[in-house]
C-alpha cells in the first residue's frame, strides 16, 4: 500500500529524528513507563473512590458519578490523536513535559473542587495532560530502544499500562484508607511534578518532523464534539429516559458529527487522520482488539470497587489488594507474549488472549455476594492473562504499519482505542447498574459487555491476517515495509 494514505505522513524515505543513545534505553523506558502508570492509575484510584464519592457533600447524582470517571477518560481519548500529532511537530519531549504540567493543574483542581460540576471540568483537564503523555512515552521508548528490543518495549510499556490498574488500586485503598477522597488528587500533584523533573532531565530530544503537517482543529473539534455527544447518549440515557429528547438529540448529534468527521477527513488534504489508513488490516485488526479489551478492562474498573465495598464489606485497602490478579497475569504475561508471537504468530496468540477476555466477563456475570473471594481472584487472573497474552501484538501491529517518523501518531492511535474503549465500557457499565441492585446490574452488565468484546474480537482475528512464513513486525521496525 503506498504511504500517500496514511496520515499526516513524510515520505518513506525522509529522515527521522535523530535516535537516541541505545545505552540510555533502559532508565528511558523506566521514566515512560511511571509516566503511564501515574497517568492511567488516577482512572483506578477514582473508580475505587466512587463509595466515598457517592456518600460526600457534593451529593452527586449517579449520572455524575459516571461523568466523574469518563470526563478524564473521555478526554483522554479524544485528544490522543491530535496529541501524537502534535508531539510529531513539537517534540515529543515537549508534548510530554507539557502533559505532565497540565495533568498537575487538574489534580489540583479537583482537589480544590467544590461541587461535582468543577470536578468534571478538573478531570477533563486531567485527561487532557494524560492524551499528551501516553503516545509521547511510547514514542521515546521506542526510539531509545536497540532495533532488537523493539518488541521487549512495547510489551513493557504495555505490561506497564495493565499494571497501572493495580497500582491506582493498591495506592488509591491505601490513600482512601486514611483520607477522603480529595486525597487521591492531592498525592498525584506531587508525583507528577517530580515525574516532569525528572524528563526534562533524563528523556532525549526529538527533533520536530520537517514534514508533519498543520494542527487540524476542525477534525479535532468534530471528533470530540461527537464522542462527547455519544457518551453523553449513553450515560444520561437511565436517568432522562431512553426515547427523551435529550438523549435521541444526543444520540442524534454524536451521529451527524461523527459522520462530518469521517467525511471530512475523507476529503481534507491533511486530516487529522485519514480514513483510508483503515486500508491496512493489520492496523484495523490492532484497533479494533486494543478497543475491545478496553471495554472489557474497565466494566469490570467501574465496578469492582463497588461490590468489594458493598456487597463484600471490604475495606478501601482490602479492596485495593483483592485486585492483585489483574497486575499479576498482565505484567506476567505480556512479557511471555512476544515468544509465543515468536513461535505460534500473531494470529492465535491474539485469538486465544481475547477468548480468555471473553471467557472472564461471561463468569463475572455469575458473580453474587456470596462468591468466594478466590473464586473471584480466578476469574480475575483469567481475564487478565488474556489482555497480557494479545496486547503486545495488538499494539504491534498497529506501530508496525506505520512508519518511523510517524511513531507519534501510532501511538497515538493505539492509546487511542485504548481510551475509547475504556470510556465505552465505564459507560456501558455505569448505565446498565442505574436502577438497579448492585448485583443484578453487574450480572445484565457483563453479560451485554461479554457478548461485545466476543463479537469484536472474532472481527479483530478474522482481520488480523499474516503472510504465510511472515516475520511479525515490531514496533516501529519494519514499518515502512508495513505500508509500501
Amino acid at each position: 500500500m503506498p504511504s500517500a494514505v496514511l496520515p499526516r505522513h513524510a515520505p518513506a524515505g525522509a529522515p527521522p529524528s535523530a535516535p537516541a543513545p541505545h545505552h540510555r534505553h533502559g532508565p528511558v523506558l523506566a521514566l515512560m513507563s511511571s509516566c503511564v502508570v501515574l497517568a492511567v492509575a488516577l482512572v483506578a484510584a477514582v473508580n475505587l473512590a466512587l463509595p466515598k464519592l457517592a456518600g460526600s457533600g457534593l451529593h452527586p447524582t449517579h449520572a455524575e458519578l459516571v461523568w466523574i470517571v469518563d470526563a478524564y477518560v473521555l478526554a483522554f481519548a479524544c485528544l490522543l490523536i491530535p496529541a501524537g500529532a502534535l508531539g510529531d511537530r513539537r517534540g515529543r519531549k515537549g508534548a510530554l513535559l507539557a502533559g505532565l504540567a497540565v495533568f498537575a493543574a487538574g489534580c489540583l483542581l479537583a482537589a480544590l473542587a467544590p461541587a461535582p460540576e468543577p470536578l468534571i471540568a478538573a478531570r477533563a483537564l486531567s485527561g487532557a495532560g494524560a492524551a499528551l503523555i501516553m503516545p509521547a512515552t511510547l514514542s521515546l521508548a521506542l526510539q531509545t530502544a536497540p532495533p532488537d528490543r523493539k518488541a521487549h518495549a512495547v510489551a513493557i510499556w504495555t505490561g506497564a499500562t495493565g499494571a497501572a490498574g493495580m497500582v491506582g488500586n493498591l495506592g488509591g485503598g491505601l490513600v482512601l484508607q486514611y483520607l477522603p477522597w480529595q486525597g487521591l488528587f492531592w498525592v498525584s500533584l506531587p508525583l507528577a511534578l517530580l515525574l516532569l523533573a525528572l524528563v526534562a532531565r533524563l528523556a532525549p530530544r526529538t527533533a520536530p518532523s520537517r514534514t508533519a503537517g498543520p494542527a487540524d482543529p476542525l477534525g479535532t473539534a468534530l471528533l470530540v464534539l461527537g464522542s462527547v455527544a455519544l457518551v453523553a447518549g449513553i450515560v444520561e440515557g437511565p436517568e432522562h429516559g431512553w426515547s427523551s429528547a435529550p438523549v435521541l438529540g444526543s444520540f442524534a448529534a454524536a451521529a451527524v458529527l461523527l459522520a462530518a468527521f469521517a467525511g471530512y477527513s475523507a476529503k481534507a488534504g491533511d486530516p487529522l487522520i485519514d480514513p483510508r489508513v483503515f486500508r491496512i488490516p493489520k492496523l484495523r485488526a490492532g484497533t479494533l482488539g486494543v478497543a475491545a479489551t478496553f471495554i472489557g478492562l474497565f466494566a469490570l474498573f467501574f465496578v469492582n470497587a463497588q461490590y468489594l465495598q458493598y456487597a463484600k464489606g471490604y475495606s478501601p485497602a482490602l479492596t485495593g489488594l483483592a485486585t492483585a490478579p489483574v497486575a499479576v497475569g498482565m505484567i506476567v504475561v505480556a512479557r511471555l507474549s512476544p515468544w509465543a508471537v515468536r513461535r505460534w504468530g500473531g494470529r492465535p496468540v491474539v485469538a486465544l488472549g481475547l477468548a480468555a477476555v471473553t471467557a472472564g466477563l461471561a463468569l463475572l456475570s455469575l458473580l453474587t455476594a456470596g462468591t468466594p473471594y478466590l473464586a473471584y481472584a480466578g476469574v480475575l487472573l483469567v481475564m487478565a492473562m488474556g489482555m497480557g497474552l494479545s496486547m503486545p501484538p495488538l499494539s504491534t501491529a498497529i506501530l508496525g504499519s506505520l512508519p518511523a517518523e510517524r511513531a507519534g501518531l501510532g501511538s497515538g492511535l493505539n492509546s487511542a482505542a485504548r481510551e475509547f474503549g475504556s470510556a465505552l465500557g465505564i459507560a456501558v457499565m455505569g448505565t446498565v447498574l442505574a436502577g438497579r441492585t448492585l448485583t443484578d446490574g453487574m450480572s445484565a452488565g457483563f453479560r451485554l459487555v461479554a457478548g461485545a468484546v466476543a463479537v469484536l474480537g472474532a472481527v479483530t482475528v478474522l482481520w488480523f491476517r499474516e503472510p504465510a512464513g511472515a516475520p511479525e513486525a515490531t514496533g516501529s521496525a519494519g514499518a515502512a515495509g508495513a505500508v509500501r
